[in-house]
């Protein structure tokens, strides 16, 4: 990729920052070649890479280089988007949001700096990935389990600041941060909570602050780059029973949410139960062309004629239970009855006690794994995919009111309907899952449009995005109208306050630096 200059920065100016950068973190770890620019790009782009292009890569080893690099970006007004291991696939991965942005990468601080056994904790820099910590937790034989996502390719804290889910009793990753150290955005250093006394023990145990609390500031944020944190882990339980049923048709979610949800809120169900449509299965089995080798969307006989011959529902509980086996088998008593008032079919049954094997794609045993990244071959060539992933009340009424409206769009698009829910308790995270084949300019046409549709149309009904793709930050942020958008003028008040150069991730979730307010909008997908 040609080189991006970011904005009023000329040629010599650039080159007078990268020798600085290097004189911090050597030359070598300056990376602004064609072909360092290639490998920050976003492998999975709706469109030419180089609508969102970084002109380099710094990549520091430590907390005093990072440091340094902000200073010196700073004082020669050079845009830096930070990245943890830049695996934010269907996101953006490494790719900055403004045009000729540096990527901090902090691939290379990847220790796990704690891990403590008893009080179920870990302290780990942005480097450290899930296969990292989990082999970690694996040498030193603790007691403890991982929450991952569906892609555990990534960083631990990355997904945890990017609001991640994963499918445990810890699934809501930004809930497990406790006590942040972060960069601030000219260079000061900052520990949030009880760090903010030197040497409390505390610091990552207790999750409030003395004052205001500052950890989720940092979460989905470009007011500072996160350095180290501490993250709670789940106790090793002593068996865990997974009870799987097969929903036959779409309209049934409606009554599955309705009996799972208040399961989930009263405390009886404590992980994040994942609900996938079929489709999420049959991507597993081979490529559409194997199905389905038409253009247009796979059409309803087809579907049910799919759904007959390997025998599945239209959606699938997988739920999991976890705790002392006389308390799983109690609790499995109310969850099978709750679900029998609306299917006569028994689940499966699967037992698991410390000891027996745990199959290697089991995210609700937190194992990492990067078996559901298949999804991206579904189409073929070269495949990728993006989530269209709005947040909605966890009662049926609104489960079944989102659903038809976003799959009535995606039909319009003649695409196909891929959906899952995830019950966090209150609230239903539904990600509407859109492959592509990249090298398609159709296909990839298609999709912009599909998902500017599917943001307007939600945000009419009056739901949000939770997380998006970096190409359209701007578009969801402005969904979040209330008083005149006070949400985003409030985040650049302060981002303007503490980034007067707008030096950290201008444009992140549509936060615009005054330095960069001409931005806003840019190079959309």
């Amino acid at each position: 990729m040609k080189l991006h200059l970011p904005p009023r920065v000329s040629p010599k100016q650039f080159q007078s920052a990268m020798t600085a950068f290097a004189g911090v973190v050597g030359k070598e770890w300056v990376m602004d070649t064609d072909a360092d620019r290639d490998a920050y790009a976003d492998t999975y782009a709706p469109g030419p890479t180089e609508e969102w292009p970084a002109s380099a890569a710094v990549a520091p080893a430590s907390v005093e280089e990072v440091r340094a690099v902000v200073r010196l970006a700073n004082e020669h007004k050079i845009p830096l988007w930070p990245v943890s291991r830049g695996k934010n696939l269907g996101y953006g991965t490494a790719a900055p949001r403004m045009e000729g942005s540096v990527v901090m990468d902090l691939g290379r601080m990847n220790k796990v700096l704690e891990l403590d056994h008893k009080l179920a904790y870990c302290v780990v820099e942005p480097g450290v990935g899930f296969f990292d910590l989990h082999e970690q937790i694996q040498r030193e034989k603790a007691p403890l389990w991982m929450s991952v996502p569906g892609n555990a390719w990534g960083s631990v804290l990355g997904n945890a600041l990017e609001h991640g889910i994963g499918y445990t009793s810890y699934g809501l990753h930004a809930r497990n941060l406790c006590g942040i150290e972060a960069v601030l955005p000219d260079g000061d250093l900052l520990r949030t909570g009880m760090g903010a006394m030197k040497d409390n023990p505390a610091w990552h145990l207790f999750p409030m602050s003395y004052g205001p609390t500052f950890d989720l500031a940092f979460s989905q944020s470009n007011l500072g780059i996160v350095t180290k944190a501490g993250l709670w882990l789940q106790p090793a339980p002593e068996s865990s029973l997974e009870l799987v049923w097969d929903i036959p048709q779409v309209d049934d979610i409606a009554w599955v949410i309705d009996t799972i949800a208040p399961l989930k809120i009263s405390g009886l169900i404590d992980q994040n139960v994942f609900i996938p449509s079929w489709l999420g299965k049959m991507v597993l089995k081979g490529q559409r062309r194997d199905f389905w080798d038409k253009p247009s969307a796979i059409p309803e006989w087809r579907v049910n004629e799919l759904l007959k011959q390997y025998k599945l529902g239209y959606w699938q509980v997988a739920l999991r239970l976890y705790g002392e086996e006389s308390v799983v088998k109690a609790k499995a008593e109310v969850v099978k009855a709750a679900m029998k008032r609306h299917l006569d079919a028994a689940p499966a049954e699967n037992w698991w006690h410390p000891g027996d094997y745990i199959h290697g794609v089991d995210t609700t045993m937190g194992i990492p794994s990067a078996v559901p990244l298949q999804m991206s071959d579904w189409i073929g060539g070269r495949g990728a995919h993006m989530g269209f992933s709005p947040v909605v009340p966890a009662t049926g009424k609104h489960v079944l009111e989102q659903m038809a409206r976003s799959r009535k769009i995606i039909a319009d698009f003649d695409v196909d309907f891929y959906a899952s829910f995830t019950i966090g308790g209150r609230f239903a995270n539904n990600v509407n899952m859109l492959m592509y084949d990249r090298d398609d300019d159709a296909q990839v046409k298609k999709m912009r449009l599909l998902f500017d549709a599917l943001i307007k149309d939600t945000a009419k009904a009056g739901y949000a995005e939770y997380r998006t793709h970096l190409g359209w930050m701007d578009p969801v942020m402005d969904t979040f109208d209330f008083n005149d958008n006070a949400l985003r003028r409030f985040g650049e008040k302060v981002k303007d306050a503490l980034d007067p150069n707008g030096i950290i991730a201008p444009g992140k979730q549509g936060i615009w630096p005054a330095a960069y307010k001409a931005a806003r909008g840019g190079k959309k997908a």
